[in-house]
């Protein structure tokens, strides 16, 4: 599994907190891949980067499922 590039974890922690920065700042934390958060939330890899830089913030119709996702890798952390 690739890793997370140093521009995307100093962006996430630079960018004003949202729940796309909050998605990042865990899945950095716990090594998830953007792929696979993409594919749960049907978006692109692109809009997954753009959420944990701060550059977007997810759409209302993600918002829930990006909650879900937080709660669900929390409980599952290693």
């Amino acid at each position: 599994m690739r890793g997370y590039s140093q521009i995307v974890m100093e962006a996430n922690q630079a960018a004003e907190k949202n729940i796309g920065v909050e998605l990042g700042a865990l899945c950095i934390s716990i090594k998830y891949p953007v792929q696979k958060v993409a594919e749960r939330l049907n978006i692109s890899r692109q809009s997954v980067y753009d959420w944990f830089s701060g550059k977007a913030k997810p759409a209302k119709t993600k918002h829930e499922l990006v909650q879900k996702l937080i709660e669900e890798l929390t409980q599952n952390k290693p």
